[in-house]
């Protein structure tokens, strides 16, 4: 296994240190080794997990598709992406008020993902006869 030095911000290791003194992690070791794991999952599909028991640890930290999908952001989330195809779908069938329902329950409206669902509607809109 490769040895690297990092250097992080007094606050962040403090922060760390209290994570592994609660006992959420063994060491500070075991929480840098998931937290780099944890990263590349989310930006690369494809990477192979290797630490030791990674799920383990994720689940213990009851980390939801939901908080991927929010690390992610709107570009990548799959839910923002359902979101899309919802929205696409009532105002292609003129729905407006049904897509201004979900985009009202689902989202808040200063969300960047909420701005960006009402300017596709608009879209919509603009051209229904």
């Amino acid at each position: 296994m490769a040895k690297d030095t990092v250097r992080y911000p007094d606050e962040v290791v403090e922060e760390i240190d209290a994570l592994v003194e609660d006992g959420m992690f063994e060491s500070k070791s075991e929480f840098y080794r998931f937290s780099a794991e944890y990263v590349l999952t989310l930006i690369n599909d494809e990477h192979e997990v290797e630490t030791f028991n990674f799920d383990e640890i994720k689940s213990e930290l009851d980390i939801t598709e939901q908080d991927h999908a929010k690390a992610l952001g709107a570009d990548g989330g799959t839910l923002f992406l359902d979101a899309v195809i919802t929205v696409r779908k009532q105002g292609l069938r003129g729905n407006y008020e049904a897509a201004e329902r979900f985009i009202d329950t689902h989202y808040d409206s200063t969300d960047q993902e909420c701005i960006i669902l009402e300017e596709l509607l608009g879209t919509y809109r603009e051209k229904s006869p």
